[in-house]
C-alpha cells in the first residue's frame, strides 16, 4: 500500500438553487424598477379616467371618491355635443397623418443618404432645427400664410408640422440605416442596380422596424403639438389639444368634461402604440448588435 500518494479531496457541492435565486433576485428587481417607474403615470391616467366617469359632485366630493359608483358617461356626451369634439378629432388625424406620412417621404431618403454619404454635420443642423422654440416659427410662417392666404386652413397646419416630424423620421432613419450590412446593397450594385433601385428594393425593406418607429414617434409628436393650433388655426379647423384648452371656462371648472376631453386625445395614439408595440419594441432593438 503506497502511503505517499495524495490524498482525494472531494470537489464542493453547489446548491442548484443559489442560480435559480439570483435569477429571481434580478427578475424581482427588474420588475421592481419599471413598477416605480410607470406607476405614476398609471396613477395619474386612472385618476383621469375615474374624474372623466363621474358626476360633478363627486369630483368635487372631499375626501376624494375614486371609484364611480355607479360610472356615467355624461363628461364624454357633453363633450362631443357642446364642443364639437368629432370634428376637431378629425382634423387631428388629417394634420397629424398627413404630415407624418409626407415627412416618411422626404425623410426615409434623406436618412438614408445621410447614412451612406456620412453627411452627419446635416444631422446637427436638422436636429437644432426640431430643437428652435416652436414660437420661433410662428411670426414667419403666419406671415407667409397670410400671404398666400392659407391661414385658418388644414393645410397650413399640415405644413408647419412638418417642422415637427422631419428632423425626427431624419435623425432615426440615419441612425437606423447606419446599422444595416452593406454587403445586400453592394451585391445588388455589382449585378447593376442603379442607387435609387438598391434603395427600394434592398435597404427600404431591411428598415421596416426603423420606419415603424419613426412614424410612432413622429405622429406623436405632432398629434401632441399645441402652439401651432393654438395660432394658425381657425374655428374650424382646431385640432384636438386647443380643443381641449377650449373646455376651460372663466365661470367654472369642471373636471369631468376636461378629464373626458384629455382621454379623448390620448387614447387615439395609446390604442395605436399597443396595436403596433411588437413592432415599436422589434424597431428600437434592430440594429443593437450588428451583423456581420
Amino acid at each position: 500500500m503506497d502511503l505517499t500518494a495524495a490524498p482525494v479531496v472531494a470537489a464542493p457541492i453547489r446548491s442548484p438553487w443559489r442560480p435559480r435565486l439570483r435569477r429571481w433576485v434580478r427578475r424581482a428587481g427588474f420588475y421592481l424598477s419599471v413598477a416605480v417607474i410607470v406607476s405614476p403615470a398609471i396613477f395619474v391616467f386612472l385618476w383621469m379616467l375615474s374624474l372623466a366617469l363621474k358626476n360633478e359632485i363627486d369630483n368635487l366630493a372631499y375626501p376624494p371618491v375614486f371609484i364611480p359608483n355607479p360610472p356615467t358617461f355624461d363628461n364624454f356626451v357633453q363633450v362631443f355635443e357642446q364642443n364639437s369634439i368629432g370634428r376637431y378629432l378629425w382634423n387631428s388625424i388629417v394634420v397629424s397623418g398627413g404630415a407624418t406620412l409626407i415627412a416618411l417621404l422626404v425623410g426615409v431618403p434623406a436618412g438614408y443618404g445621410i447614412a451612406r454619404t456620412g453627411a452627419h454635420r446635416l444631422t446637427v443642423l436638422i436636429l437644432i432645427a426640431r430643437m428652435t422654440p416652436a414660437l420661433s416659427y410662428l411670426i414667419p410662417l403666419f406671415a407667409v400664410f397670410q400671404f398666400l392666404r392659407l391661414n385658418n386652413t388644414l393645410t397650413a397646419l399640415v405644413v408647419t408640422h412638418l417642422v415637427i416630424t422631419v428632423p425626427i423620421i431624419v435623425y432615426i432613419m440615419a441612425s437606423h440605416f447606419e446599422t444595416l450590412p452593406r454587403e445586400l446593397e453592394e451585391a445588388a450594385q455589382i449585378d447593376g442596380a442603379g442607387a435609387w433601385t438598391t434603395f427600394r428594393h434592398v435597404a427600404l425593406p431591411l428598415a421596416r422596424p426603423g420606419i415603424v418607429v419613426a412614424f410612432i414617434l413622429s405622429f406623436i409628436f405632432s398629434w401632441n403639438n399645441f402652439v401651432f393650433g393654438a395660432v394658425l388655426s381657425g374655428r374650424e379647423t382646431r385640432t384636438l389639444p386647443v380643443a381641449v384648452y377650449n373646455v376651460l371656462t372663466f365661470e367654472q371648472l369642471a373636471w369631468g368634461p376636461l378629464a373626458a376631453a384629455a382621454i379623448i386625445v390620448t387614447l387615439p395614439v395609446l390604442l395605436l402604440t399597443i396595436i403596433i408595440q411588437k413592432e415599436i419594441v422589434v424597431g428600437l432593438t434592430h440594429g443593437g448588435v450588428k451583423g456581420g
